[in-house]
């Protein structure tokens, strides 16, 4: 089936070649159809250099293949497969939450599917996996059926404006309790952030839990508390959880329940992170290990800058309540800062507070989150564990 044909205005023809899914909408010439529209992308040439769909706003089109090949059900269908045998052989052990379509990183940009023991949860991003809502769908329930998911919850829409839908199924209770390495997190699916659990931050809570044992423990932004828990399963002597949301504190105390850790182990706090912070460093308080791991702060590429500022304010803050010999679990998910940057001003944090740290350990995403090598934009979550010297 012919499709309209759009021509690169710059030399990107081998970053395409190598799996780079984007194309900005000033590196094509003339008019880009409406989004959802499956175009093929041309070098000066015209020779074909990918499939993708149309898109809205600065990215152009998002490409699904580098071949002259069409974007319909079976491509679909075969890249679903694709993410399913892969999930196969990545999941952890007792652990039924996981990621089994990372978007880009699985070649369907655009398009996330997150399992929460029988409940799929399926988010878009962007208009043109919109348009496409229906046949993803189609192709995923049937699947989905054959792994014992018979729930499908669609999110899509723009922050402040998200719709949040039961698609298949029954609804999923107000509150889910899934494992993760045989721990208890609980999800509120249908009015939680993100798809309901932070779940690219598996691995990060499973360094909390072998790091925890007779530690005090800060855990900052705490969300529903699963580094709160790591720590608690962890052996830690006390945990305090800490997070602006209350419906957010209240689901962290149901997870430390579920998980039968004893209350007077726990003290969980609504509060604003910074006003806390202050306060604690006011009473002497100190901690042998602390995580800060905050929501984005450079959704944009624009506030990178004030980001920067953020995080050094942070991490100063957090290392004024270490202990000598204290740990700092630094994280950020914001793709607009590298890890050099992010580090960069863990340095600077650390110097203002004349302190010397040792990095222990650095990682991204876990394997269910998998990033195409020629897509550094897709390797957004960075952490870096640090130890302060004595």
């Amino acid at each position: 089936m012919s499709v309209p044909r759009l021509r690169l205005g710059r030399s990107l023809g081998r970053t395409l070649r190598r799996g780079h899914p984007w194309i900005y909408r000033d590196a094509l010439e003339g008019r880009i159809p409406a989004p959802g529209t499956e175009v093929a992308v041309t070098d000066a040439r015209g020779r074909v250099l990918g499939r993708g769909l149309a898109e809205a706003g600065p990215i152009g089109v998002r490409l699904w293949t580098t071949d002259d090949e069409p974007v319909d059900d079976a491509l679909l269908g075969r890249r679903l497969d694709a993410a399913i045998e892969l999930r196969r052989w990545l999941s952890p052990r007792k652990t039924d939450a996981v990621r089994l379509v990372h978007g880009e990183g699985d070649r369907m940009p655009g398009v996330v599917v997150d399992l929460y023991g029988p409940h799929a949860v399926l988010a878009l991003d962007g208009e043109a996996a919109l348009t496409r809502r229906d046949a993803v769908l189609a192709a995923l329930r049937p699947r989905l059926q054959a792994l014992g998911v018979p729930t499908i919850i669609g999110r899509w829409g723009p922050r402040g404006q998200r719709t949040v839908e039961c698609l298949v199924g029954p609804r999923p209770p107000e509150v889910v309790e899934v494992r993760e390495h045989g721990m208890v997190l609980c999800a509120d699916l249908m009015r939680g952030q993100k798809t309901g659990l932070f779940l690219d931050q598996r691995g990060s809570r499973a360094t909390v839990r072998r790091l925890a044992r007779r530690r005090r423990v800060l855990d900052l932004y705490a969300y529903v508390g699963g580094f709160s828990v790591a720590a608690g399963r962890g052996g830690a002597a006390e945990v305090v959880t800490v997070d602006l949301a209350r419906p957010a504190i209240e689901l962290a105390r149901r997870a430390w329940r579920a998980n039968a850790l004893p209350e007077d182990r726990q003290r969980a706090v609504a509060a604003d992170v910074p006003t806390l912070l202050r306060e604690l460093a006011e009473q002497g308080e100190r901690f042998d290990l602390v995580v800060a791991d905050p929501p984005s702060f450079a959704p944009s590429a624009g506030a990178r800058d004030k980001a920067l500022r953020a995080y050094e304010q942070l991490h100063r803050a957090c290392l004024g309540l270490l202990s000598p010999g204290g740990l700092l679990l630094a994280a950020s998910c914001s793709s607009h800062v590298d890890r050099a940057a992010f580090e960069e001003v863990l340095g600077r944090a650390a110097e203002a507070d004349r302190r010397v740290l040792q990095v222990l350990d650095r990682w991204a995403a876990p394997p269910d989150h998998p990033r195409l090598l020629a897509f550094p934009e897709g390797d957004y979550l960075k952490a870096t564990l640090v130890r302060v010297l004595a």
